[in-house]
């Protein structure tokens, strides 16, 4: 579910080293837009720290330009497109089978590619992993439901009280970290920028 199409899953197979050096995980990537000579197409990343399942922006930043300087110098996605990198979000997707013990106790909605008990969709509250299923706890259901991960093609946390405490008590937790060097990082951008400006231009390219 990080990626769903040929073209996307190319596209993490090579993103994924990119982040690794970086000590963060890709969450998903989607391209989407036309294809056709002039459409515009829209690549979006979703990534997080490896340590908490959180990214600043300083972090997206630094993907964002790795990411870049690799499309720029491959080329893999023919015609113009636009870059987007951002955190999963506080409800976020579900891409991984660990995501789903991550966040056990969270209710969650699951999409799957075929009928189970008569339906494609389900929401409850996450219990874990059995092996290669997903546990879930149903509304209304006495037993714990166990889906196959390979069933699913999307799934998302829901926002709500629960997850809301849940998000602000890991915001306390990391304290001013993430401002702390996001401020470093632009103080590092603004000396970048003086250095450009400072050097000579070259005329023989």
């Amino acid at each position: 579910m990080r990626a769903k199409t040929t073209e996307e899953r190319k596209l993490l197979e090579a993103f994924d080293p990119i982040a690794e050096a970086l000590e963060l995980d890709i969450v998903r990537v989607r391209l989407q837009g036309s294809r056709e000579p002039g459409g515009s197409r829209f690549l979006q990343i979703m990534a997080e720290r490896k340590t908490d399942g959180d990214i600043n922006v300083t972090q997206c930043a630094r993907l964002s330009r790795a990411i870049s300087a690799y499309i720029d110098e491959v080329d893999p996605i023919p015609g113009e497109f636009t870059l987007e990198v951002s955190s999963p979000g506080i409800d976020r997707p579900l891409t991984r089978l660990k995501d789903f013990e991550t966040y056990e106790g969270l209710e969650a909605r699951i999409e799957l590619d075929r009928l189970a008990e008569g339906r494609k969709r389900f929401r409850g509250v996450l219990a874990g992993i059995e092996d290669d299923h997903i546990a879930i706890d149903l509304e209304g259901e006495e037993e714990t439901a166990l889906i196959p991960f390979d069933w699913v093609i999307d799934a998302k946390l829901i926002l709500n009280d629960e997850l809301m405490k849940r998000g602000a008590e890991a915001k306390a937790a990391r304290g001013d970290e993430d401002e702390e060097e996001d401020e470093d990082f632009d103080d590092d951008f603004e000396d970048d920028e003086d250095l450009e400006d400072d050097e000579p231009a070259n005329d023989d390219k």
